[in-house]
């Protein structure tokens, strides 16, 4: 019995190549930064008002001179420029991906009166929390909207964080795209806060769904194009909004835009945003240089989850 197991083991080893008898199981590669945005991406649901539909569409901050200055004055005449746009950064951790994406509209509007609750220039954003759990693009845990100075949270169905400091605002409802489930975020008209998608209709009826694009963005058709398409963009790209956080153009100050319509310069970027009321240690910004801390505080059960940063150029 013995010499027939030598025989076999001598066989098999004849027969299989060493490579495959030695080889450990295929590791997955580093996804990129530009295809975890694209994989994570949200369907982006738009209000439109009425009134004055194109200050709706969301749009690239660059209009073609990067003043910040004019794109409210730009809205009519550069109205075929408006293509969908979101910019992403990507930070990483040895357990979690966080993931931005900022939409720009170029200013924040009332129906009536036109005054100083108006401002020009307008950002509002999501961050996603993926879990690195041995897939390639991980799991969604949670996601953390902005919506006129506050955030508000929201879990995917399955998650195991749970509140802590802050509330669970909603369920986050994920939709198939491109052959994967995306979340869904819901954006107002004219204020743009930003929120989960509840999966009801648009208030009044009209409104704008952007998919995320490899290709690039497009112009929405009218206020209730339900096909449009946005392009994603690199915040950390050379020449792009982080690289230009210290010039004017396009900010006035740290993290701020530029803006002389309405109330000025109260646009921000994702390093000034902000909730007032979530505590001195989580400060103005926090939610893009510290992303991780800010879960670790914001929800409770979110064990395994690292504070110490693999990539984050926010701090570079």
């Amino acid at each position: 019995m013995k010499a027939w197991r030598s025989l076999r083991a001598i066989l098999l080893t004849a027969l299989v190549p060493a490579a495959l008898l030695t080889a450990p199981a295929p590791a997955h590669a580093a996804p990129t930064g530009a295809d975890l945005a694209y994989r994570w991406a949200p369907i982006h649901y738009q209000d439109t008002s009425s009134a004055y539909y194109t200050a709706d569409h969301t749009s690239p901050v660059n209009d073609g001179d990067w003043s910040t200055l004019n794109n409210w004055d730009h809205l009519d005449a550069y109205a075929g420029q408006l293509k969908g746009t979101a910019y992403y950064s990507v930070v990483e951790t040895s357990t979690h991906w966080y993931i931005i994406y900022a939409f720009y509209n170029p200013r924040d509007w009332k129906d009536y009166p036109l005054d100083v609750v108006s401002h020009e220039n307008d950002m509002e954003d999501v961050l996603e929390v993926v879990h690195k759990d041995g897939s390639a693009y991980g799991k969604l845990q949670a996601a953390v909207t902005q919506a006129h100075n506050n955030y508000y949270s929201y879990l995917p169905s399955g998650s195991p964080f749970t509140a802590n400091r802050e509330t669970v605002d909603g369920t986050l409802l994920m939709q198939s795209y491109d052959g994967a489930p995306h979340p869904a975020v819901f954006q107002e008209a004219r204020g743009h806060g930003m929120y989960n998608w509840d999966g009801s209709s648009f208030p009044g009826g009209d409104g704008i769904v952007y998919r995320p694009s490899r290709t690039g963005g497009t112009v929405p058709t009218g206020g209730n194009d339900r096909s449009a398409a946005y392009q994603l963009v690199d915040m950390f790209s050379s020449g792009g909004l982080w690289e230009r956080r210290s010039a004017n153009p396009p900010y006035a100050s740290w993290g701020t835009f530029a803006g002389d319509n309405g109330e000025a310069n109260a646009a921000h970027t994702p390093w000034a945003w902000d909730d007032g009321d979530d505590g001195s240690d989580l400060q103005d910004g926090s939610i893009a240089p510290d992303p991780a801390y800010l879960i670790s505080q914001y929800f409770a059960n979110t064990a395994p989850l690292s504070l110490t940063y693999t990539r984050n150029a926010y701090r570079s």
